[in-house]
């Protein structure tokens, strides 16, 4: 049964009390288990050394998945609970309250109740990155991980400040860092992928930090409008309010310097105008919080203005339509050279309802518009850094011994995204995933799949759904990637996992607006970072175990291999990527002549069993 959350600004959850389709299954399906079997793999990878970072709300700190698999070694680094104000904030910030270390941690339990109220969400998302499983077979993907958690604010700058802390942290730490996002607005930055979060992700993005984004959960509404004015004319539509929503919130967007109008309609049963207001323009009217007189009723509306974007020179408004029982609405657009969309989505009282409401041509107005469910991921997703995770059932042997699941779930967003950039990028397990609750949530009113006792204390998983459990699968098996090369960038990535990624009968039959690039293949993604030349240094620190001597080199210079391991392969690229030479090594100092080799930058990659090294060195 579907179920809508009020409480959380994330992509709506469905709580599912038979879990068929659980963690421990899709960990297959995203060919976890052929990692964490190291087959042809020098040894198993489980993200040790790599922080993932989840903003969400509903942490619980104390539960014991966010232990090693041993449930000995505490796993979170720190957390800002931006919604506490009674400090001290992390350095650098005047707001929210920071925990530092295990002790301080486990001694706040979990965040402060805050609009969501105790939530649970986070607890969940964190535990499928790399939760420890707590004894279950609820493992996450990537379980040696660290975690940094932010309970966040969602404007613009809390999130762009949640951001930069984790990035702060990690280069404190020297590790690499991916950020775990299972949410999204459709009026938080724009609707193209561009405004200030999309450049503060673009600008950590170049230095290193990998996104994941869950691509949203409206996959099955039609929420979306379009209609491109070629010549002066209007169009019409009706919508209806989102469930459980108290009003809904219409996003529009016209292309770049252009302009519209647009009147809200009041309707009656038979979808007749029964009262309408004025038109207004992006080009010369201003905001407003007002009312509507129809008969009896007053409807209440609001709306936000903005003529031309400073990010994409579009016009854009925000509708606000408060809910009436007794009437119908429509939207009523005027253009004249225009590419026009809007979105109509919930207004809760929190201000954060993202799940969708209908566009429609009612049966007696067949010169109306209907919606449609394409265009249908928000920020942060939209943006092009992103990489953005649709939701499929994992495949697996049923008891009967046929193959069940695999489709992709219906709730998923549907893509494209605008400017020619593919969304979502790649799908993952996220329905019926089964991981960790938090054990002080006053939202969660479902089923428990398994309980646990730690430190005195009942700890429970549940099975949910959504694209929010698939965007943190994705942040482990990034985890995974980076453990492997730590010297990838973020593009390189995002490239490996799209480039890996695997196909079947649904991804075919679905394409590349649902399942983006395919489905996350964790095992052929390691393999090929571990293959692949990283070029770049992101650390504050270095821990490398490779010294080379002298460099710029002349003729002869000296590898020193602080390791015990004894197999080490040594390999040389130019700037091209191609290969120029190649040598074993062992542990300790080894020479090697790069007198054949033209002058000039090149890169050695040194490759043991536990480790993938890269040295910029210059040839003279």
């Amino acid at each position: 049964m579907r179920r809508y959350s009020s409480l959380l600004a994330c992509f709506m959850i469905f709580a599912v009390a038979e879990a068929q389709v659980m963690l421990h299954r899709a960990a297959p399906d995203g060919r976890v288990d052929s990692v964490r079997m190291a087959i042809d793999l020098p040894h198993e990878f489980t993200g040790k050394d790599v922080i993932i970072g989840v903003t969400d709300w509903g942490f619980d700190y104390t539960h014991p998945v966010f232990y090693d698999t041993g449930m000995v070694n505490y796993r979170v680094l720190r957390a800002w609970d931006q919604f506490k104000e009674s400090g001290p904030a992390p350095a650098g910030f005047t707001y929210g309250t920071e925990y530092v270390g295990r002790d301080a941690l486990l001694e706040a339990r979990c965040d402060t109740s805050n609009v969501y109220e105790y939530a649970y969400h986070g607890t969940h998302c964190a535990g499928i990155a790399g939760g420890g499983g707590a004894g279950t077979q609820y493992r996450g993907v990537a379980v040696d991980a660290e975690f940094l958690f932010v309970s966040v604010n969602l404007t613009d700058q809390q999130v762009i400040d949640a951001w930069r802390w984790m990035y702060d942290v990690a280069q404190q730490e020297g590790k690499r860092l991916v950020v775990s996002m299972s949410w999204g607005l459709y009026y938080l930055d724009n609707m193209d992928g561009t405004g200030p979060l999309a450049d503060e992700m673009r600008r950590l993005s170049d230095l290193g930090v990998v996104f994941v984004s869950s691509a949203g959960n409206n996959g099955d509404v039609d929420f979306h409008m379009r209609h491109t004015f070629t010549q002066k004319d209007t169009v019409r539509t009706q919508f209806t309010f989102p469930h459980s929503s108290i009003g809904s919130d219409i996003t529009m967007m016209g292309s770049e310097n252009s302009s519209f109008s647009f009147s809200l309609l009041a309707l009656d049963n038979s979808f007749e105008t029964v009262a309408r207001t004025q038109y207004f323009s992006t080009m010369s009217d201003t905001d407003a919080d007002t009312f509507m007189v129809a008969g009896i009723d007053t409807v209440r509306f609001s709306y936000h203005i903005e003529p031309s974007n400073q990010y994409n020179n579009r016009p854009s408004v925000q509708l606000t339509v408060f809910y009436n029982a007794n009437l119908r609405f429509g939207l009523e657009v005027a253009a004249e050279d225009c590419d026009f969309h809007a979105w109509n989505l919930a207004r809760i009282k929190t201000n954060y309802g993202n799940w969708g409401g209908t566009f429609q041509r009612p049966a007696s107005k067949p010169d109306w518009i209907a919606g449609d469910r394409m265009y249908g991921v928000s920020t942060p997703a939209n943006v092009d850094c992103s990489i953005t995770v649709a939701a499929h059932s994992s495949r697996y042997k049923s008891p009967s011994g046929n193959m069940a699941g695999g489709s992709i779930a219906s709730f998923s967003s549907w893509g494209p995204s605008f400017h020619s950039v593919p969304k979502p990028d790649i799908s993952a397990p996220g329905v019926n995933v089964v991981s960790s609750l938090s054990s002080y949530t006053n939202t969660y009113d479902g089923t428990y799949t398994k309980s646990v006792v730690f430190n005195g204390r009942t700890y429970r998983f549940v099975s949910l759904s959504g694209t929010s459990m698939a965007a943190p699968f994705v942040a482990g098996v990034a985890a995974l990637v980076l453990q492997a090369n730590p010297y990838l960038s973020s593009a390189q990535v995002k490239e490996i996992l799209l480039q890996t990624a695997y196909h079947d009968s649904f991804t075919d039959e679905y394409g590349s607006n649902r399942f983006g690039s395919g489905k996350v293949n964790a095992y052929q993604a390691v393999l090929k970072a571990l293959g692949t030349v990283g070029v770049e240094q992101y650390f504050a620190t270095s821990t490398s175990s490779y010294t080379v001597y002298p460099n710029p080199i002349d003729d002869l210079c000296y590898v020193t291999a602080n390791t015990d391991c004894r197999n080490i392969l040594c390999e040389v690229f130019d700037i091209t990527g191609r290969k120029v030479l190649q040598s074993s090594f062992t542990q300790g100092v080894n020479s090697l002549s790069l007198g054949g080799l033209k002058p000039g930058c090149y890169v050695m990659k040194l490759t043991d069993d536990r480790s993938v090294d890269v040295k910029k060195i210059v040839v003279r």
